[in-house]
């Protein structure tokens, strides 16, 4: 197929927060040092219609990168409300009470820090590239990256216009050839683009492998203000007594609080349904108290990267560098990764301006941008906290017990052990005859608890249904004849928009997949026991569109 070909300097493969970062600091540099000129092509690709919106996350927000990368003006950014010791707390729940916590651990204090929309932030950011002279286009989902002679060259977008069947529509256009000198990947957790790279090139072959949680979020308006915006709760306890994760609930402006469950993608039992855990949170009373009378805005759920320093693969190479979640820069003992993200782009774009001052993109001049991470502040967090998800599965006390030891022991586990081993979440799944099955016997009342379709429409979705499917399984075979007796088909439980279902036609069962329910959060890809599910992009522009995540 004959394909347009572009070509640009240096390409973000992603818009989020370290892709939006790394393009103005880089158009920054090269504004310095070329008397305000941008003679250097910077673009960006986004699979969403719009900047910011498949993005989603808590969000309190350290401020340290926004400071460093907009100095006069990240005050301008459009957060929530400001964190104060007055509006955060730790709560623990049981299953009917609550208390919270005398003392909030030296990592879970935020005051200082910004309750924020990620969405709001990152079109605001992006406001910020185009003025400096960087291209965003939207709705270009990056497809593969184009190597040549073992060195990443570009990326090819995908195509438009092709029907379910694969055949090409009225409507049809072929995906671009984007050819460029470095690639800055920077798509997100288990991002499609740095998954190939990661198995084109071994990056993790010396790394723990990186192990996952899932966030599922809601935004929801109260009758009264509920929470001041800028306040901070996170949760511990039920429902997830037995799994690793917690909730939060923070308030914004209007009237408005966001409300979420995280679960560690890392449990055994292949009958635990996140999405149903979540709706039981809901119902606790110190929860239900605040969303009585309320109104459901919005919902969405992503995967956050939870392994720390030695789960963070190699992020470097010839003609392409690594960044923000895609990488696994998230510190998950202070539950936070925006500012690791910008960081880590600003530093790739750092690295970046280098190589184009070389013009060399070999892996060998590269190879400073991790040498800038482990001389940054990155590293300084992440280096404490490096064992603390490994210890969680040791139990929370000891986990918390490290965590307040974590600057006397500088990380090190029990005081002694520099590097603990973690296991893929995958690998942990019991057979079904190994587990006790969870009921859950929820009932949906429409008024604090949906069913996960309402969920679906309230992500925003558009999706066009005549397109090839975007979930890709290597063997449905497998689905019916194996997983459904080893481990009762659990992608029907763990994926929190529905997608996957096991339907009967004629006495035969089949999987059927209901593409156009997924909110790219990519939970099938990580934690499918089998490991013949592949995400990748659907057409540009589908799938969900926040407003306020």
């Amino acid at each position: 197929m004959e394909r347009e070909k572009i070509d640009i300097d240096v390409v973000f493969v992603g818009g989020g927060p370290a892709g939006i970062a790394g393009a103005i600091h880089l158009a920054k540099i090269i504004k310095s040092r070329n008397n305000g000129q941008l003679n250097v092509s910077i673009a960006v690709l986004e699979k969403a219609r719009e900047p910011g919106s498949q993005l989603l996350s808590g969000a309190v927000i350290d401020p340290r990168a926004l400071q460093e990368l907009l100095p006069d003006r990240w005050l301008e950014a459009p957060f929530e409300g400001k964190v104060t010791k007055e509006k955060e707390k730790i709560v623990y729940l049981t299953k009917q009470s609550h208390f919270a916590l005398p003392i909030i651990p030296p990592p879970l204090r935020n005051e200082g820090y910004y309750v924020g929309s990620i969405v709001k932030i990152v079109k605001w950011l992006s406001e910020i590239a185009e003025e400096e002279g960087v291209d965003i286009f939207c709705e270009f989902p990056a497809k593969e990256p184009i190597i040549k002679d073992g060195a990443v060259i570009g990326i090819r977008t995908s195509d438009r216009g092709v029907d379910k069947k694969g055949r090409k529509k009225p409507n049809f256009e072929p995906g671009v050839d984007i050819l460029t000198k470095v690639v800055v990947i920077t798509d997100g957790a288990r991002g499609n683009i740095t998954k190939i790279v990661d198995d084109k090139f071994g990056l993790s072959l010396s790394s723990n492998p990186q192990v996952y949680a899932i966030g599922i979020k809601e935004i929801w308006r109260t009758k009264n203000t509920v929470l001041q915006p800028g306040a901070v709760i996170h949760t511990m306890g039920y429902p997830l007594n037995d799994l690793i994760g917690g909730g939060f609930i923070y308030g914004m402006k209007d009237n408005l609080i966001s409300i979420g469950l995280v679960v560690s993608l890392e449990y055994s039992n292949p009958t635990i349904d996140p999405y149903l855990e979540f709706q039981k949170f809901k119902l606790h009373p110190f929860i239900k108290n605040m969303l009585l009378d309320g109104e459901l805005i919005e919902y969405g759920a992503k995967t956050i990267p939870e392994g720390g320093w030695w789960s963070i693969p190699r992020v470097y190479g010839d003609g392409f560098l690594i960044a923000g979640d895609a990488g696994g820069f998230l510190n998950n003992q202070r539950l936070k990764g925006i500012h690791l993200a910008m960081k880590t782009g600003m530093l790739a774009a750092e690295t970046v301006a280098l190589a184009l001052e070389k013009n060399d993109f070999r892996g060998e001049i590269l190879a400073s941008y991790y040498r800038k991470i482990a001389d940054s502040w990155v590293k300084d967090e992440l280096w404490e906290s490096r064992n603390f998800h490994q210890m969680l599965h040791r139990g929370t006390f000891l986990a918390g017990m490290h965590s307040i030891l974590g600057k006397i022991f500088r990380g090190r586990a029990f005081g002694l052990f520099d590097r603990l081993p973690t296991e893929a979440g995958h690998k942990l799944f019991k057979k079904l005859d190994e587990v006790e099955k969870v009921e859950y016997n929820l009932e949906f009342d429409g008024k604090l608890t949906y069913d996960r379709l309402t969920g679906v429409f309230k992500a925003g979705i558009t999706h066009d249904e005549d397109q090839p499917i975007h979930l890709l399984v290597q063997d449905p075979s497998i689905c019916i004849e194996r997983c459904s007796v080893e481990f009762g088909n659990p992608c029907e439980k763990f994926c929190p928009a529905g997608v996957y279902e096991i339907v009967e036609d004629d006495g035969q069962k089949r999987l059927q997949i209901n593409a156009s329910n997924c909110v790219h959060c990519k939970t099938c890809d990580i934690i499918d026991p089998y490991q013949i599910i592949d995400w990748v992009p659907p057409e540009g522009g589908s799938g969900p569109n926040y407003g306020k995540m």
